[in-house]
């Protein structure tokens, strides 16, 4: 099956080929004809299977009908990153390039201003974040009653983020009538009962069981020793066939010191996380992507969905707190058909962790130990027992200091032996012996006991 098989336009067509695709993928090809008809649609699908063409590429040809108008967009997709939103509308302008489309992106980090006066000009499609739409329609600064498509992107990622409540609460400001599309890798209770909620008899695509990681990546669980975890992150990195690499951590002050602990090993790295201003975080993206740098130290920040290609390695430097986050963190590598690597470092701590990613997944992950030094480590670094002693024989060839002359013997002196003053026993003696005092002495002392 090809896309012209899908009843896309000729520009749509057009416009895909020009990105060099030329088959559909599985949630492709179940998700485009549905969203042309006009349906409601769940899919569940992994990361890295095209999920985002799913529903970019139809949006592109309905809305390709119609005129927008201003602080009303036609459509609405909501995102839960910034940087999963920036990625949406790069799909948008490198398919809809033959399509005239406006289109406005809200996220935070950036101006408000140019946001608004985007707004202004009317959006065929809007692409946000629930805290910054919220944020601009509690100003007053959008309408959304003429928004007619509504795209719930990584649901189970808002559900962790805690955006459930003001998703809800924006499904309210939309017309009831209205084509919703909602998209999840995973399907846990709370986001089944959102569907139910909002969407009107969706039909349901699911090209991979919930949970289940890429077949395409080699996964493996390297067993280390907790204050070791640094040097068996760089040993790692050594020893595999690192082209690039994204390394996870849980917390934002771990990620910052792997990436300066890093660079002082020699290794090209740059960092990423929450508490990166949008720049900044866009910034680093770049240079990854350019091949500036070869390593990324991040936290779950662009654990999702985000698209960067040829990515050979994940290191998970910490097990993640929720074992989704598993999924998608892998999910990085081993995208588009290519095989990814995906190495996860634990400790003793984290059995249960590991233990629950296995039946989250379904599949035992093989397990490795990771000796604490590597052979060439060894053999460079003297070991106290096993030092070995040079034979008699190499101890004769070393060159032998000329003797010293023997010192000659110090005559013996005769000891002296100092025999005790007698006592003073009248005023004169008792002057001449006393230097302590300086005065006069008395009359008394100079008169015997007798006299």
């Amino acid at each position: 099956m090809t896309f012209a098989d899908l009843g896309l336009s000729d520009q749509l067509l057009r416009a895909i080929d020009d990105s060099g695709y030329t088959e559909p993928t599985p949630i492709q090809r179940g998700a485009i004809p549905s969203v042309l008809m006009g349906r409601d649609l769940v899919g569940i699908a992994q990361t890295g299977t095209g999920k985002t063409a799913a529903f970019v590429l139809p949006m592109i040809d309905v809305l390709g009908h119609g005129r927008s108008r201003a602080l009303m967009p036609r459509s609405l997709i909501l995102e839960p990153t910034r940087e999963l939103a920036a990625q949406v509308s790069e799909n948008f302008e490198k398919y809809g390039k033959y399509h005239k489309l406006s289109m406005a992106l809200l996220i935070g980090g950036v101006s408000m201003g140019d946001q608004v006066k985007a707004l202004q000009k009317g959006a065929d499609v809007l692409i946000a974040t629930p805290g910054r739409l919220m944020d601009l329609f509690a100003r007053g600064k959008i309408l959304l009653t003429g928004c007619n498509l509504l795209v719930i992107d990584e649901a189970d990622r808002m559900l962790d983020m805690g955006f459930i409540p003001d998703i809800e609460e924006i499904c309210t400001k939309l017309p009831t009538n209205r084509q919703t599309l909602l998209f999840s890798a995973t399907m846990p209770a709370p986001i089944k009962k959102l569907a139910d909620k909002f969407l009107s008899n969706p039909k349901t695509i699911e090209v991979a069981r919930p949970a289940t990681a890429n077949t395409s990546i080699d996964q493996r669980i390297v067993r280390v020793d907790a204050r070791k975890k640094k040097d068996a992150l760089v040993r790692l990195l050594k020893a595999e066939d690192v082209k690039n690499a994204i390394v996870f951590s849980n917390r934002k002050t771990t990620v910052r010191e792997l990436a300066a602990s890093l660079k002082r090993s020699g290794f090209a790295a740059g960092q990423i996380h929450g508490d990166m201003e949008q720049p900044e975080r866009i910034k680093e993206l770049e240079r990854f992507k350019a091949e500036e740098i070869n390593i990324l130290v991040a936290s779950d920040v662009v654990a999702r969905g985000l698209d960067i290609k040829g990515v050979s390695h994940v290191f998970n430097f910490d097990v993640p707190w929720q074992p989704d986050d598993y999924i998608h963190r892998i999910g990085r590598t081993g995208r588009a058909g290519a095989r990814g690597v995906g190495i996860t470092l634990a400790t003793s701590a984290d059995s249960g962790a590991i233990a629950s990613l296995e039946k989250l997944t379904g599949m035992e992950i093989a397990s490795l130990d990771e000796a604490p030094e590597s052979a060439t480590d060894e053999a460079e670094k003297p070991s106290r027992k096993g030092r070995e002693r040079k034979p008699k024989a190499e101890k004769s060839e070393r060159r032998e200091r000329p003797a010293r002359e023997p010192r000659p013997e110090r005559a013996e002196q005769p000891k002296v032996r100092r025999e005790p003053e007698p006592e003073p026993t009248d005023a004169a003696e008792l002057e001449d012996a006393d230097t302590t005092w300086n005065g006069p002495v008395p009359s008394f002392l100079g008169q015997g006991f007798g006299g």
